[in-house]
């Protein structure tokens, strides 16, 4: 499978200050996992945790997972340099903070042009700025690495002063304005973290709430949230069987150049038949990933 469509459906953020997480983080079942050195690592600790990163990354042994390194912005002390440690070790993906731009975009683009052409361009969609800017943010996925968007809903909080509420009702403009632009140049867009660790029914309605939005997938502060995620994120077995039975319909002589058809009883339109055929690569893609 390409990059793209390896799935996404947990993406597990692990401090890469800590070396017994980066040792963890090659046997969890999670799609993806995002060794960090922004947030989840103290000032003092940058540097030492920007070395075992790229130690992990040279190391391998990842499996299947999708490996992606966080590093800390342009405008801070580190930046600069995680940037390079990152190219030179060539993960699979680099995730930068706080774009509100396309400026932004071509100018982490630019800093990792000595990456391998493997290596993908994640970005997080974290600021008030970057919510009023997001088509123009997703059109420089055209001229760069860029192929995936995480949201940052802690930090959009923040700059919003707003409640993160059982619900999150003051985000569900932004999450959903996200989802359109990311769709509209086809981007890979996640999920937002949720913070209460202990709270498996809350989280599975967030994940339930993440797939009513579109999202690919969701990410994750901690390992039990992770087959949770999965699940949810999962096409389902009834849905997976429903698509491939509008597939066989519409390939039926009798139904062909038919815009509309009757399968088992409901009706499906060509539209249902390209959202059979994705749900379909998504399931088969996610089987494949999950017998390596």
């Amino acid at each position: 499978m390409t990059t793209a469509a390896k799935p996404l459906r947990s993406v597990l953020y692990m401090p890469a200050s800590n070396l017994k997480a980066l040792e963890k983080a090659r046997t969890l079942p999670a799609d993806a996992v995002i060794l960090d050195l922004e947030d989840a690592v103290a000032p003092e600790a940058k540097e030492v945790a920007r070395a075992q990163a790229v130690d992990a990354i040279r190391q391998g042994g990842f499996g299947r997972r999708t490996v992606v390194l966080r590093v800390n912005g342009l405008d801070t002390p580190w930046g600069s340099e995680d940037l390079q440690a990152a190219a030179a070790a060539g993960p699979d993906a680099i995730l930068v903070p706080k774009v509100n731009g396309a400026v932004d975009v071509a100018a982490y683009d630019s800093a990792i042009s000595s990456a391998p052409d493997h290596t993908r361009l994640w970005a997080m969609i974290e600021t008030c700025r970057s919510i009023f800017a997001l088509e123009s943010i997703a059109q420089a996925s055209k001229t760069s690495r860029m192929n995936v968007w995480v949201m940052g809903t802690n930090d959009l909080a923040k700059e919003m002063r707003c409640r993160q509420t059982p619900g999150r009702e003051p985000f569900h403009g932004p999450l959903s304005l996200a989802v359109a632009a990311a769709r509209l140049y086809g981007l890979t867009i996640l999920d937002g973290v949720y913070n209460d660790i202990e709270n498996e029914a809350g989280l599975e309605a967030v994940c339930e709430q993440g797939v009513d939005f579109g999202f690919d997938g969701k990410t994750l502060i901690h390992p039990k949230q992770i087959d949770i995620c999965n699940r949810v994120f999962s096409p389902s077995e009834a849905d997976v069987a429903w698509s491939r039975a509008v597939i066989e319909a519409f390939k039926l002589p009798e139904n062909q150049g038919k815009g509309a058809i009757r399968v088992e009883g409901r009706m499906a339109e060509l539209l249902h038949l390209a959202q059979a055929q994705r749900l379909v690569a998504v399931a088969e893609a996610i089987a494949a990933a999950e017998a390596t």
